[in-house]
């Protein structure tokens, strides 16, 4: 199995990017936070999870390992496929996925598209014991550099093939109402903007 790539990042598209790998370029499959990250060019290191299908061979890349063993997890629920793993992870941190897991948050869990109450009750009882709490590290926080953010979230979103004005206005809306948000969180709620306007 594949557990990680490192080499330079020949694509970004809207859900994958690929990664040249000693010649040979990967797809990697990643969530829209991730893939943010991404600039064409750079040198990278994704932690990755290989999914074997019979007529499909795919890779999933995260930004650390501790993303990769979650989304394997996930993958051990029934009614739980590489996609909806994905995301999963989209939606919902790895730290606030396992605190909700932890914690029987239902309608945490219900937030991502494709997770039904049923389901999410499946996910509770069958992952609550395994995912374990988030690590509480000591002092709050550093807050991110909010025009940083702004500058990251808006090239992702061109990236991702919205108009600059729309773009610039969803993050505007976002960071107004919520200052402090690091970058993949300013990007979900973002696309969420988007998506609702589209």
């Amino acid at each position: 199995m594949i557990s990680s790539l490192r080499g330079r990042v020949l694509s970004v598209g809207l859900d994958h990017a690929v990664v040249e790998v000693g010649g040979v370029g990967f797809a990697v499959q990643a969530t829209p936070s991730t893939l943010a990250t991404l600039r064409r060019g750079e040198e990278i290191t994704l932690a990755t999870a290989m999914v074997v299908r019979e007529d499909s061979l795919t890779l999933f890349g995260f930004p650390d390992a501790d993303g990769r063993d979650l989304f394997n997890q996930l993958l051990t629920v029934s009614g739980i496929g590489p996609r909806l793993a994905l995301a999963m992870l989209a939606v919902l941190e790895p730290d606030k996925l396992r605190t909700a897991l932890a914690g029987g948050e239902i309608s945490v869990l219900t937030q991502v598209p494709g997770i039904g109450r049923k389901g999410a009750e499946r996910l509770v009882i069958e992952l609550r014991d395994k995912v374990g709490r988030p690590a509480v590290t000591d002092g709050g926080p550093v807050g991110p550099d909010t025009e940083q953010v702004r500058a990251q979230v808006g090239e992702a979103l061109l990236g991702l093939g919205f108009p600059a004005k729309q773009a610039e206005q969803a993050v505007a809306t976002v960071l107004a109402d919520s200052p402090g948000l690091d970058t993949s969180a300013v990007l979900r709620r973002a696309l969420a903007l988007l998506g609702r306007k589209r």
